[in-house]
């Protein structure tokens, strides 16, 4: 099917959702979820609306302060040059949805300034509708908004190709890259290219995180050789540089926010913090004390999934509280496990979050990382959290609005209730 074609079939089946009749096709799970979230949140489907955009000494500042700077080169390389010969613009937007950067053929660069798809727009879904910015922050995966896939009517002469960029370091969202133009000049392929650039991109990253890792190893291994007992350094994300007196391990979980002084970890237990210069973290455990608070004594468990963007668990016992933010896999295993109270098998896991019970391997391996900074609260054969563990679950007020991100079966059916 032509693209004209096909774009004409798109405008029947947005005009058949909005109407609420039987459209002539079903739309793709991914753009009807999308839709299903602008009716809910008041986009209006016929006016473009366009926020303010941001003064060009903030734009400056995030663009300096973003981690997206220091892939740029990598996108530049992979895209800008290809996106130029086949009329596309390259997009890079941060976790505001916030466009940073914006380069490519001249032509649709002038086409996309009267889209307001500008440095400094907001593109975020709840201002724009569907796109493929705003909409792969949403889901956490590339997705292509093609014509009337497009919420807002003004944009259907564009198509985008977004994917979402992660990085390495600590697993946060940090933006989008896409690839848009005018609809008689996207590929089919455009997306898978726009995804293989993007994990260069974080490949990149990756290779920046361990390159400072083994800078901090040199700074810290004579430090380490003049300390008894236990001891070991971590950058600012957990990840170790350095261990002595104990048993090596890739990353400790640390809190949203460490200071110097006596903290608690929930793999460490109560442990000495110093900031070291340079940055990282000297950790020393405690010996054990007989007469010390058990830490998982009386431990509530708070799992706070009300934002669609943000998932944390707090944990507070005998020895204090602690929090740590939560990958959007993880915070689909917590949450089925806090909804399971008598426990799920790995099999059952892998129903639940893939359809499929035999994906036990994956669940097995995602349920290693948890209990690395849930620590004893975990029980296995079967997976639950322990039975003397308060859990609370904190929920969005609409269940439409749970783990937006999610394609789980388990999280499909809650968000019907």
């Amino acid at each position: 099917m032509d693209s004209v074609r096909a774009a004409r079939l798109l405008q029947g089946v947005r005009a058949a959702a909005l109407s609420g009749q039987e459209p002539p096709v079903e739309p793709r799970p991914v753009i009807e979820q999308s839709w299903d979230r602008m009716l809910r949140s008041g986009v209006d489907p016929d006016h473009d609306f366009r926020a303010g955009l941001l003064a060009l000494e903030d734009l400056e500042e995030r663009r300096r302060t973003s981690q997206l700077h220091e892939i740029m080169p990598v996108l530049r390389e992979g895209l800008v040059s290809i996106a130029d010969a086949a009329q596309h613009i390259m997009v890079v937007a941060d976790a505001d949805g916030r466009v940073l950067w914006r380069e490519g053929h001249s032509t649709v660069l002038r086409k996309a300034d009267g889209h307001g798809f500008e440095p400094g727009a907001d593109w975020r879904e709840s201002t724009v509708g569907t796109n493929g910015v705003g909409t792969p922050l949403v889901v956490r995966r590339p997705v292509q908004v093609f014509s009337a896939e497009h919420f807002v009517r003004t944009h259907h002469s564009w198509t985008c190709a977004g994917s979402p960029v992660t990085d390495p370091r600590d697993g946060k969202l940090i933006g989008v890259v896409d690839i848009s133009g005018p609809i008689d000049t996207m590929h089919p392929a455009t997306l898978a290219l726009v995804h293989s650039v993007t994990r260069l991109a974080e490949a990149e990253l990756r290779t920046r995180h361990l390159a400072a890792l083994d800078r901090l190893r040199t700074m810290a291994l004579p430090v380490l050789s003049r300390l008894p007992g236990r001891a070991l350094v971590v950058d600012e994300n957990g990840w170790t540089a350095a261990v002595t007196g104990m048993p090596p391990v890739d990353r400790i979980a640390l809190p949203k926010s460490l200071s110097s002084g006596r903290t608690w970890l929930a793999s460490l237990g109560e442990c000495a913090a110093e900031e070291l210069p340079g940055g990282g973290w000297l950790l020393r455990p405690a010996p054990a004390d007989p007469d010390a608070p058990d830490p998982q004594a009386t431990t509530s468990v708070v799992l706070d999934l009300r934002s669609g963007r943000h998932s944390s668990v707090t944990l507070s016992g005998g020895a204090g509280s602690w929090a740590h933010d939560l990958s959007p896999r993880h915070a689909e295993l917590l949450y089925l496990l806090a909804t399971h109270p008598s426990g799920r098998t790995a099999s059952g896991l892998a129903e639940d979050m893939f359809g499929d019970p035999a994906r036990t391997v994956t669940v097995r391996a995602e349920l290693s990382r948890v209990r690395r900074y849930l620590a004893g609260l975990l029980d296995h054969r079967p997976y639950r959290f322990r039975e003397d563990a308060d859990v609370e679950v904190l929920l969005p007020d609409d269940p439409r609005e749970l783990l937006p991100h999610s394609t789980a079966p388990a999280v499909l059916r809650a968000r019907q209730t």
